[in-house]
């Protein structure tokens, strides 16, 4: 198990932030800017204030690996070893709840995000309306996004049917989900989804969702496909002659495409398909860190200037977490008593740089819920730009660019 801690006061710490990160694997690319909040945010973090009290903070990291055999034993050596007061975590569609799990079995506070809470919960093995004790979320829900990804839709006249490239996993079980899939939103607005048929991942062929598309005349997809995946169908696609006027994908394309990987070809062609996809978080967006004051702007121009690389979305939210498990540990009624920390948790309320987070009026106990705008990946000399282009349900988010139809 590899470790790395992050000593924020020379003293003997009272108090300890943990945090499962994935250093290495494959989700390596989405943990860098979860790394980079916590060095950033380390002198905000050498203490608490909590009443006319003062503790000494450590924050002590763990590698996932990206593997979430590895992350419950990173979750064990964080609280057996480190004695982690809370835990943080976020990224994984099977690392992440297994984080959550640990940390509800070891009677420790979690606190994670990027991951739509129905999958949150259903991954988990509960249903919602079921009260986790210690484990705490924030995030959007798969109806936000359909809601946002209809918007776009519809900016391309309309009502549509609609492709939808959904994998066998538990993305696209969950999409599926007449209760809580994409269904209940997309056909109340008159759009028909037509399922191009599972497919499991990585995908080697997708000739079969081809025919599927030309047999349906669906001009627009929908998916939550990988960034390889994707590139996959779209070339097929057009190889056979199909070209759809818009794809819509979360999940891997709400990052950079040039960001989760190398592949020349690749790069050519999502910056071709000009996909659209959800954006949770943005320089563009209004808001400030409830730690330092740190604007969006600022956050993202600091990322870029110290890494040399794009800003991410899941910067952001990584800021967020931060600053919720310190005003957690500083309104707590006793910082060092888990149980302490799970019920401030429970009833926080906070604006943070990533919006203003509510957890007593989530749609399901244990969640607070992100506002979604919509966003199209745009081609320049300098790799792909996320333009935002539909704000309907964010309107304090400004519109930075016009949908592009392929």
């Amino acid at each position: 198990m590899r470790k790395q801690a992050v000593q924020v006061n020379a003293s003997s710490a009272q108090l300890t932030i943990g945090v499962v990160a994935p250093l290495t694997g494959r989700l390596a690319p989405l943990g860098k800017p979860l790394t980079y909040v916590l060095e950033a945010l380390a002198p905000q973090l050498t203490h608490v204030r909590n009443g006319n009290r003062r503790y000494d903070v450590t924050v002590a990291v763990r590698d996932s690996r990206s593997d979430p055999v590895t992350a419950q034993q990173a979750v064990r050596d964080l609280v057996t070893l480190d004695q982690a007061h809370i835990v943080l975590t976020m990224a994984g569609t099977q690392v992440l709840p297994a984080v959550a799990d640990a940390c509800e079995e070891l009677r420790v506070p979690c606190l994670s995000t990027t991951f739509p809470w129905q999958a949150y919960v259903h991954s988990r093995g509960a249903d919602p309306g079921h009260a986790f004790r210690w484990t705490y979320h924030f995030a959007w829900g798969l109806d936000d996004i359909a809601t946002v990804f209809s918007r776009m839709w519809e900016q391309i006249d309309g009502p549509h049917t609609v492709g939808c490239l959904w994998n066998d996993d538990l993305q696209g079980s969950l999409l599926r989900d007449h209760e809580y899939g994409f269904a209940p939103v997309t056909s109340a607005r008159g759009h028909t989804l037509a399922d191009l048929g599972a497919y499991h991942e990585p995908a080697n062929d997708f000739q079969t969702q081809v025919a599927r598309m030309r047999e349906h005349g669906a001009a627009i997809v929908t998916s939550a496909a990988t960034t390889a995946d994707l590139a996959l169908f779209h070339h097929q696609a057009r190889r056979a002659g199909l070209r759809p006027r818009l794809i819509t994908c979360s999940r891997w394309l709400t990052y950079p495409h040039t960001h989760t990987t190398t592949a020349p070809d690749i790069h050519a062609e999502l910056a071709d398909a000009r996909v659209a996809t959800l954006v949770y978080w943005s320089p563009n967006h209004p808001y400030r860190s409830s730690l330092d004051g740190t604007s969006c702007a600022d956050l993202a121009h600091s990322y870029q200037r110290d890494t040399g690389e794009s800003w991410l979305q899941p910067l952001g939210l990584a800021h967020a977490l931060v600053e919720t498990a310190h005003h957690a540990l500083s309104m707590a009624d006793d910082p060092t008593d888990h149980a302490s920390i799970a019920h401030t948790l429970a009833g926080t309320t906070l604006s943070t740089i990533a919006g203003a987070l509510d957890w007593k009026r989530g749609p399901t106990p244990n969640i607070a819920l992100l506002r979604l705008a919509g966003g199209q990946w745009h081609p320049g000399p300098k790799g792909p730009s996320l333009s935002i282009v539909t704000n309907h349900d964010a309107p304090g988010i400004p519109v930075t660019g016009e949908l592009q139809p392929t």
